[in-house]
């Protein structure tokens, strides 16, 4: 979702993601602004109805919808943005304000891995336990990165 959504950027169409037209954060931040200074952003009922929201950290009882917080993901995308890629055109400048700032929204913690992603992972992304589950169910004896 975040490659996806900064495309506009990456290819020097815009300087952030609220300007990314025909993007999918585009959507959700028009969608989420009426709402930043009443009730929590992170709200399932202030997110848009055509796309899958973002349902919080997983737990039992999940409702359905994306695993993580959606600030999270705005600043995944924020931090994903600014950094510059020698094979890209252009990034989010690193003199404009972390995205959560420039909505008004309550910063909150978040640690990503963003640079060299694959790297580390190779094939599977998650949770070890769930990394385990789906190794199970594709008869996987192993996968790189887990210990």
């Amino acid at each position: 979702m975040t490659y996806v959504d900064l495309n506009p950027i990456r290819a020097k169409m815009t300087n952030s993601p609220e300007h990314s037209d025909h993007t999918s954060i585009q959507l959700r931040i028009k969608h989420s602004q009426p709402h930043t200074n009443n009730i929590q952003s992170n709200d399932i009922s202030q997110q848009p109805e055509q796309l899958l929201p973002f349902a919080g950290n997983p737990r039992k009882n999940m409702p359905k919808g994306l695993p993580f917080r959606y600030t999270d993901y705005l600043e995944l995308v924020d931090w994903t943005g600014r950094i510059l890629r020698n094979e890209k055109k252009g990034s989010i400048p690193e003199n404009t304000p972390p995205i959560l700032t420039r909505l008004n929204i309550d910063n909150k913690h978040w640690i990503a891995l963003t640079k060299d992603f694959e790297s580390p992972f190779k094939t599977l992304v998650g949770c070890a336990h769930k990394i385990r589950q789906a190794c199970e169910q594709m008869g996987k004896q192993w996968v790189h990165g887990l210990t």
